[in-house]
């Protein structure tokens, strides 16, 4: 009888191994959502650099109002997407601020005069550094922060009406809640 090499063995295992977690991953139940370890925390630290306007603070995110702090670029497609949907939000009365994600500040403000200006606040993080902190992963994300500045919801990716209905306004109501 021939023997088999056990390293023979080694690409369909390596296979199998891979096909299931592709197949866990694709089950998750909500796989656009990457976990975060900031839920239920006060929010990081805000240092930003002026790009228009007043500048988000630590103080802006702990003043008692409930509000969400969006990361966004001029280089991001799903960015412009989303924007119509934060504009429609800010027209409701929700309190956005924006965090202009590595950037170039002349693009970024053609980018707000172009779609308009959703944002309450907004400033520059161009190293990506207050970023870090925050735990993101790309652009948009969009974070609600309750009226104390903590983290009630993150969410990654461009806000949508589906995301909107499902996501920002139960996390809205929490937060309104919690204050």
């Amino acid at each position: 009888m021939a023997k088999i090499s056990p390293l023979l063995m080694l690409p369909p295992l390596l296979f199998a191994g891979l096909a299931g977690m592709f197949i866990w991953g694709m089950n998750r139940e909500d796989p656009s959502q990457l976990p975060t370890a900031l839920a239920g925390q006060p929010a990081p630290p805000v240092v930003l650099e002026p790009l228009m306007g007043p500048l988000p603070t630590d103080a802006t995110l702990r003043d008692g109002e409930v509000k969400l702090v969006n990361y966004w670029a001029s280089w991001c497609a799903p960015c412009r997407v989303e924007h119509p949907n934060l504009a429609a939000l800010a027209a409701e009365g929700v309190a956005i601020y924006g965090i202009n994600y590595k950037d170039e500040p002349a693009k970024a403000l053609a980018f707000l005069e172009e779609l308009g200006n959703p944002y309450a606040a907004i400033g520059a993080d161009a190293t990506g550094r207050m970023a870090l902190d925050w735990g993101v992963y790309g652009v948009p994300e969009t974070y609600v922060i309750d009226g104390e500045g903590t983290i009630i919801l993150r969410f990654a990716g461009p806000i949508t009406e589906r995301v909107i209905e499902a996501q920002i306004r139960p996390a809205l109501e929490k937060a309104r809640g919690m204050n």
